[in-house]
């Protein structure tokens, strides 16, 4: 398994081939399309994403120390944005997320080219999965 570090320098690798938004929010819709199916009966309440104006449902087991992610979303970039975090994150131990500090999500730019209501959403996804590893460690 690649290291933290090495998964997140891939991600920013694959982010920089795009020029324009308009491709990179096509590569987000597209790690969307590509999130395993999440079972109708995990989209309960409990699992919501608070803070997010569409609905983020993510699931979360854990196994020999590792933390796995699951999860979905009624709106097409968002669940592109949600992919791109478990994809880095999911498999990684409690600890390891814990004491991330995200800072690859920054140098994608994400932030500063998401309309406020999705970057407030980016925001509530990042604090989730850092409290639900916080929790855990």
């Amino acid at each position: 398994m690649k290291s933290l570090q090495e998964c997140q320098e891939e991600v920013v690798e694959d982010f920089s081939m795009y020029d324009e938004w308009l491709d990179k929010y096509e590569y987000l819709i597209d790690l969307g399309h590509r999130l395993e199916p999440f079972p109708e009966e995990l989209k309960t309440d409990d699992r919501l994403i608070r803070g997010c104006q569409s609905r983020v449902w993510l699931d979360t087991r854990r196994e020999d120390g590792r933390l796995f992610f699951r999860a979905d979303s009624d709106a097409i970039i968002t669940k592109g944005i949600i992919s791109l975090l478990i994809g880095v994150y999911s498999g990684r131990t409690a600890a390891e997320i814990a004491a991330d500090d995200f800072s690859f999500v920054e140098r994608l730019g994400l932030r500063e080219n998401l309309s406020p209501t999705r970057a407030n959403g980016l925001a509530s996804m990042i604090e989730t999965i850092r409290r639900t590893a916080e929790n855990l460690v």
